[in-house]
């Protein structure tokens, strides 16, 4: 075990909400901790205001009175870096600018002892670029708390291109002593989290921009439907239109501007215009007092056709012959391979896939489901050739099975489908790059952004294959590289392809 010793001061330098939150944390483990900021009082009234939190603490039953004296007492505003000389841990948590960041180090550095972990909780800047000035860069860690630090486990443990092993493995087993649950990662832009969950923003924005959907309709969707605590219009919300969009472009142009993280001008506009989320009382939604809540649009009641025919291999869509048949529709297997539900009225139904509903011609899509039995929603896209009575069928046929039904407008991937794809893709090219093991990807994404399943794990129950044609099938029609499946994908199923193969 090489944790710090819960005797060996911890200091926080930068005492907003995140070093507080990190102080909190370190105070609470059993650590005495001293906080430090450039200006004058800053450290004073973020001590008084870690109290007021102890307090509530102590309130609410989380805390005993007894460690809350305790925490007081090892509780020490700096008056200055020189005081944190002694520390066998410094976490900064300032403005996020590398100049800044970088001269802070260079103090701290003929200050703090020579088995002094230096660590930095940036989310966007580089971790070997903020070391890189540095006389000893291999003790120099990232330390990527989630806001807020006290409440989510999740922290990124960044290793920098000069970071010793051993700096990375004690900051690690530190952050697990202190009741989190750390996952190792390397230097990349956005780390893993901003990394791979790019897409579930992107997607979104990209499908109101194609005025497919609402944000209302599309928010409601990826929850009902994908099993996703928020929706990406309501998060970027809460989260603050200016923070989410800066720090995807800080992505973007961290990967030389790579058409897979492009920003966009839908939010910029956003951002422009002062609609920078609840923090400003509007954004995609007005937080106004008594403002309207928008839902999404539902579809009117439609009576279920008595019979069904089920062709092909419907994979996580299987499920989908159980729930009819419980609704008292008869559903016959067809032979053919594709996969389609024939109506009686002489339409088709078919899974989102990679190219419009228009495609299959007097069709209906309908979207993917995290579970469809527990899905209280199902969106649906007709083609422009569609019937009336094709799309009143399917509206039915799915309302029998106990769902509300949402359409949109006719696009490859429509909601849900398309975004965990790409998630998946985001994820697995992570992986192949030597970001992050698989375990500690689909652990950062359930705990840091609480996705209903890792994206690797996802991807692995929807099939390689189906998640391979569905994005080939978008980069055919959007051939700008957004949509082109990672090497490691192609090169899986290809693997798989000459495994079948004899």
């Amino acid at each position: 075990m090489t944790a710090l010793d819960r005797t060996c001061p911890v200091a926080v330098v930068g005492t907003g909400t995140m070093g507080q939150g990190i102080a909190q944390v370190a105070l609470i483990a059993g650590h005495p901790v001293r906080l430090y900021d450039a200006l004058p009082g800053r450290a004073e009234q973020a001590a008084s205001a870690i109290a007021g939190r102890l307090d509530r603490l102590v309130e609410k039953g989380r805390l005993s009175a007894e460690a809350r004296e305790a925490a007081h007492a090892r509780l020490t505003p700096a008056a200055s870096l020189a005081d944190l000389a002694g520390c066998g841990l410094v976490v900064e948590a300032v403005l996020e600018r590398l100049d800044v960041k970088q001269g802070l180090f260079r103090e701290l550095e003929d200050i703090v002892g020579e088995d002094c972990l230096l660590a930095t909780n940036t989310s966007s800047l580089s971790v070997t670029a903020i070391a890189g000035g540095l006389k000893r860069p291999g003790r120099f860690v990232g330390l990527h708390f989630f806001n807020p630090a006290p409440l989510l486990p999740l922290v990124e443990v960044v290793s920098g291109f000069a970071t010793d092993e051993a700096a990375a493995t004690r900051a690690y087993e530190t952050a697990g002593a202190w009741g989190k649950r750390p996952v190792r990662c390397a230097d990349t832009p956005g780390f893993i989290v901003n990394r791979v969950a790019r897409p579930f923003y992107a997607e979104a924005l990209r499908i109101h921009e194609e005025r497919a959907a609402d944000p209302a309709t599309i928010d409601a969707v990826l929850r009902a439907c994908g099993g996703f605590k928020m929706g990406p219009f309501e998060l970027t919300d809460l989260i603050g239109q200016d923070v989410n969009e800066a720090v995807t472009r800080s992505v973007w142009e961290s990967f030389f501007q790579d058409a897979k993280f492009t920003p966009s001008l839908a939010q910029r506009r956003l951002v422009e215009s002062g609609r920078l989320g609840r923090k400003s009382g509007q954004g995609w939604f007005d937080y106004a007092e008594g403002a309207q809540q928008h839902g999404p649009r539902l579809e009117e009641p439609a009576a279920a056709p008595a019979e069904v025919g089920m062709h092909g291999d419907f994979g996580p869509a299987e499920m989908l012959e159980g729930l009819f048949k419980a609704a008292g529709i008869t559903v016959r297997r067809g032979t053919s391979e594709r996969p389609f539900l024939s109506l009686p009225e002489g339409g088709v139904l078919v899974p989102a896939g990679g190219t419009m509903a228009g495609g299959h011609g007097d069709a209906v899509q309908f979207d993917l489901a995290l579970d469809y039995e527990a899905a209280t929603l199902i969106a649906l896209a007709p083609s422009r050739t569609a019937a009336p009575a094709t799309l009143r069928a399917a509206t039915g046929l799915f309302q029998a099975a106990g769902k509300q039904v949402t359409v949109i407008g006719d696009i490859p991937g429509m909601i849900v489908a398309r975004t965990v794809a790409m998630l998946f893709d985001f994820a697995l090219d992570a992986l192949d790059k030597g970001v992050a093991s698989a375990q500690d990807i689909d652990t950062a994404m359930r705990l840091g952004v609480n996705y209903p399943l890792g994206p690797l794990e996802w991807g692995e129950r929807i099939g390689l294959e189906r998640v391979h044609d569905l994005l080939s099938l978008m980069h055919e029609t959007q051939p700008t590289g957004r949509y082109a499946p990672s090497v490691g994908l192609r090169r899986r199923v290809q693997a798989q392809e000459e495994t079948v193969t004899p």
